[in-house]
């Protein structure tokens, strides 16, 4: 989130809230250890929101936090995506592969339409981590005696409308409810020999949490029977 007051003063807090995010980015290989030594280093001599705020702009969600600076997620997900939807420009539009493959993963920024083209070959679109410049997206998939691997996260809103011979489109993975402010993704095309798989599909990052997130319960659960025994 970009703050309204880029010359307010930076707390304590939010300097370590900056400094965990860029730890997460090192971790999961967004950011090599020099550039995280060099940002951490900005991060602690940070004297305002606007000195903190390009160090993760280009630094996904983790948790429910942005920028680190400021609490952006309200609780039904809308802040997680009002940080993601109305980026740009994009990225990439298309990709084509012939007897090789292509790859549009980590974080990328999708345009409001994107045309994959596969012969004999295989592709992978990943957008759990993806940035958008509309909210409204169609992604074409055309492949013969080829394929196409889609994963998006369980709460995306999602339509699958392609259809095949001799293969197909399919879509799997348990989906949960569409999140408010969820971009609105079509996948649609045609496929010949081949197929489009769709699969909905948790970031390790978010799956690590929520496992945290049951340990403690767990555990808050235990202290909570042996003071009542």
């Amino acid at each position: 989130m970009t703050s309204e007051l880029p010359e307010m003063r930076a707390s304590d807090a939010e300097r370590e809230r900056v400094a965990e995010l860029l730890r997460e980015a090192v971790a999961e290989g967004r950011i090599d250890m020099a550039e995280f030594d060099t940002r951490l280093d900005a991060t602690y001599k940070a004297r305002t929101h606007g000195e903190l705020e390009p160090l993760v702009r280009d630094l996904p969600a983790v948790g429910s936090t942005t920028t680190g600076l400021a609490r952006t997620d309200d609780g039904d997900g809308r802040g997680r995506w009002a940080a993601k939807v109305g980026r740009g420009p994009a990225t990439s539009k298309w990709a084509l592969a012939i007897w090789g493959g292509f790859n549009r993963k980590g974080s990328w920024t999708v345009g409001p339409k994107f045309v994959a083209t596969v012969c004999m070959g295989g592709g992978e679109i990943d957008l759990r981590e993806a940035q958008f410049e509309q909210r409204d997206v169609v992604i074409r998939c055309f492949t013969l005696m080829g394929g196409v691997h889609v994963t998006v996260p369980p709460d995306m809103d999602v339509t699958v409308r392609g259809f095949g011979i001799m293969g197909g489109f399919g879509e799997s993975g348990e989906a949960t409810d569409v999140s408010p402010g969820s971009p609105r993704v079509i996948i649609t095309g045609f496929s010949m020999m081949g197929g489009v798989g769709v699969e909905r599909k948790m970031r390790a990052a978010e799956k690590r949490r929520l496992k945290e997130e049951r340990k403690k319960a767990e555990l808050e659960k235990n202290r909570l029977r042996k003071e009542l025994d």
